[in-house]
């Protein structure tokens, strides 16, 4: 029963550390905090209140899901500054706050998926252009420009700023991308082994799902990566070891390593090389047991590359 309700209410249970959480309320209390001095040069308390509650949905996505899809830069900026257009435009031609407040919602959300800016604290934003009161309403489509444009500048560069001084986050997450092309690249070969998935499989696949997925391609294809590697990996426990043999630990970036097997001792020892990736040429001795639990498969050198042996 328990479960049930877990599952129903959608309740995530994804073990997250102490020291994320606290790193991202900190993320979230500097945003707003450079925001609301921004936000009270222009229009008075009762404009802020909705400036200021959609500021901070942002900041929930921008420092608690920073490599999410809807927390992206173009996100961010379109969603607002659309949804800000949409907003000032619905006040100038209904007359009625409800339905022009529900016109400007219903036409926000509508602009950001055709615009590929989906931002849920846009629809705050547009509200906000409504419901604002007469500070608001003065500024006409200076709104757009002053606050919501320059809060939303402010917000990210906040956002890029902080973000970058945990390296385990990825904010832009296209900026992570380009720093690991080059770390990446050797692992290419042993990737090859993998059942491939291109990124029109992956285009495919989600249009047929037909509904917006707050998940990154490229997260889409390291969660299959690593699930595909664990699953040949637990093949390997019976793997016999060979005398000059290269065996790699299968890991990512500055994590891999291929070792070649120097000697198998008869005290159940073997001395190794490492060959490539990290600690290359360094000797080392280990337990065969060790050593298997390090060992994920048997590669072989092709050329400049190394593959996974069959």
């Amino acid at each position: 029963m328990f479960k049930f309700l877990i599952n129903i209410f959608g309740i995530d249970l994804q073990a997250v550390s102490h020291k994320e959480r606290i790193i991202s309320g900190i993320g979230a209390f500097l945003g707003i905090f450079f925001v609301y001095i921004t936000c009270q040069h222009f229009v008075d308390t009762q404009g802020s209140i909705f400036i200021l509650a959609s500021m901070g949905s942002s900041a929930v996505l921008l420092f608690a899901v920073p490599h999410g899809s809807l927390s992206q830069p173009w996100p961010l900026l379109g969603g607002h500054v659309l949804s800000a257009l949409v907003g000032v435009t619905c006040v100038n031609v209904f007359e009625n706050h409800l339905l022009a407040a529900s016109v400007a919602v219903g036409l926000a959300v509508t602009v950001m998926y055709y615009a590929r800016c989906t931002h849920p604290p846009g629809g705050a934003t547009a509200l906000g252009a409504v419901l604002g009161g007469p500070s608001v309403h003065e500024l006409g489509y200076q709104f757009v420009i002053t606050p919501v444009l320059l809060n939303t500048i402010i917000i990210l560069l906040v956002a890029i700023a902080f973000n970058a001084l945990f390296n385990w986050r990825r904010y832009p997450v296209y900026v992570d991308t380009i720093k690991n092309k080059s770390s990446n690249k050797a692992l290419k070969p042993e990737r090859t082994s993998l059942s491939p998935i291109s990124h029109e499989g992956f285009v495919y696949a989600l249009s047929q799902i037909d509904t917006f997925i707050d998940v990154d391609e490229s997260d889409l294809v390291r969660i299959y990566e690593l699930a595909t590697i664990k699953k040949q990996a637990t093949h390997q426990e019976g793997m016999l070891l060979k005398l000059n043999g290269f065996y790699s630990n299968g890991e990512y970036g500055n994590q891999w390593s291929v070792r070649q097997i120097l000697n198998i001792n008869e005290n159940e020892t073997v001395n190794f090389k490492t060959v490539a990736g990290t600690g290359r040429r360094k000797k080392g001795t280990s337990t065969i047991s060790d050593f298997m639990k390090w060992a994920r498969y048997e590669v072989y050198r092709d050329e400049d590359n190394w593959f996974r042996v069959s």
